[in-house]
């Protein structure tokens, strides 16, 4: 059965640049699912940062929407396999949507989705580095859909931990392994 490790931060923290040295440590054979979509330059610049990052020899699944299809692809060929990143996919999720004023009905496709891909990498042998953002530590946004992606997203975040054998959070490029820290009541 897959295993899944989450690694969380805030943005800029060296996330990914963890869970990239993580996945090759511990990875023969790796795959790399994206899901950002470009939409402008700022995020041109982000995808052209972490493609050069990337080892020519990773093989890369392009998931903006049924990431868990691509985890499950990549399961069946690879013993390592980067989720970069999950607030991404589930920003992806929401702005699809016709209307985002059912709260009840975003929250089922969230936890939908996630228990997708959860189950996707439980049915092979890879493991699944998911990298994610600590969304929820600031204010509280003024508009409806920005109040669901951070509730959506710490939700997202809480199910994968709950799953999850390794769970680090980064903070200045230095990660914490929070699961150890647990405390179990």
């Amino acid at each position: 059965m897959g295993k899944i490790v989450l690694v969380t931060g805030g943005a800029r923290s060296g996330k990914s640049s963890f869970a990239e040295k993580y996945a090759a440590k511990y990875g023969k054979r790796i795959a790399y699912v994206a899901t950002s979509q470009v939409f402008d330059k700022e995020m041109e610049f982000r995808v052209r940062l972490h493609r050069q990052r990337r080892p020519a020899d990773w093989d890369t699944y392009e998931a903006p929407f049924a990431a868990h299809e691509a985890v499950r692809e990549a399961a069946a060929g690879h013993d390592m396999i980067l989720f970069d990143c999950l607030t991404v996919y589930i920003s992806n999720l929401l702005c699809s949507l016709e209307d985002i004023e059912d709260s009840g009905r975003n929250y089922e496709l969230v936890k939908a989705a996630c228990e997708d891909i959860v189950k996707a990498v439980q049915a092979g042998d890879a493991t699944l580095v998911v990298v994610t953002n600590e969304v929820g530590d600031g204010i509280v946004p003024m508009n409806h859909l920005a109040r669901e992606f951070r509730d959506l997203s710490g939700l997202a975040n809480q199910l994968l931990a709950r799953q999850a054998e390794e769970v680090y959070l980064v903070t200045d490029g230095i990660p914490i392994d929070i699961k150890q820290l647990e405390y179990k009541l």
